[in-house]
């Protein structure tokens, strides 16, 4: 069966998955969604069992581990070797892996496929995805994945695309804290915003982030892309991975302790720009 003629439930329909979700109901017809709290979404399940029952392939796009971890249990009923899950949530190495065992054990098949992107990507399907798992069912699924990205970064087995998802939302986490400190010292020493922006954009660290973040971090616009409460909750898989194999890693405690702090303060569902709030 061409992948696009098959039935998608998506699971989570947060600032991604529901615009990831619309891009499919266009490209498939067939799809239908289940979010936790109800959104009153076009073919809406009220049940996550039923909304399996109706589906080939099951989309992840659930906030962490834990979610993952409910959701599947609660699907597990309906799973067979005809199925196929694709988590495109960022959680942690365990839990997909756990995800992996319990697919395989089952006979359906699994993608470890988190993204990069943020909502505007989303909505326009052009999100990229770093995808593990068995070469045959990545090429078997990559019809259905080009709906909703623009590139698919084939990343070794299952565990790897977490790792490596988790690994670059370091990055980023990490870029926009020194954004902050940047900005915060400029501004402080009468530097122009928009003089410090057009060096930025010049310089060997200018990058596609810096001039999406600085520019609304300037503003105070922290109109939610990626939320502070989810790179704090990233932050914290990085910090496990690397105590698990004893590194030291001072820059992403360091940032996740500005974040928890800023989450604590109230700003937890805003843009995780919003680190740059640390100086107001």
């Amino acid at each position: 069966m061409n992948q696009l003629e098959q039935t998608v439930a998506v699971f989570g329909l947060g600032i991604i998955g529901s615009r990831s979700a619309d891009n499919l109901a266009s490209a498939t017809k067939n799809v239908v969604v289940w979010n936790r709290t109800p959104k009153s979404s076009p073919n809406e399940i009220s049940c996550a069992l039923d909304a399996a029952k109706q589906a080939d392939t099951l989309c992840f796009y659930l906030k962490d581990g834990v979610a993952c971890r409910e959701v599947f249990e609660t699907i597990r009923p309906a799973l067979t070797e005809n199925h196929v899950l694709i988590n495109h949530s960022t959680i942690d190495l365990e839990t997909t892996l756990w995800l992996n065992e319990q697919c395989e054990a089952i006979g359906c098949g699994f993608l470890d496929c988190p993204f990069t992107g943020s909502k505007v990507a989303a909505q326009n399907g052009e999100l990229v995805y770093y995808v593990a798992g068995k070469d045959e069912l990545i090429e078997k699924m990559t019809p259905l994945l080009e709906v909703t990205a623009k590139q698919i970064i084939p990343a070794g087995k299952a565990g790897d695309a977490t790792i490596i998802k988790v690994a670059t939302n370091l990055i980023s986490a990490s870029t926009v804290q020194a954004l902050s400190e940047a900005l915060a010292i400029a501004s402080a020493n009468g530097i122009p915003h928009d003089s410090f922006i057009s060096a930025v954009s010049g310089n060997a660290c200018g990058s596609p982030l810096a001039a999406m973040k600085l520019p609304t971090m300037v503003d105070g616009d922290y109109d939610t892309h990626f939320s502070l409460d989810n790179m704090l909750k990233d932050a914290r898989f990085a910090i496990q991975l690397a105590e698990k194999s004893s590194l030291s890693t001072p820059g992403i405690h360091t940032t996740a302790k500005v974040m928890q702090s800023l989450c604590d303060s109230g700003s937890a569902s805003l843009d995780y720009s919003a680190l740059y709030k640390q100086f107001d």
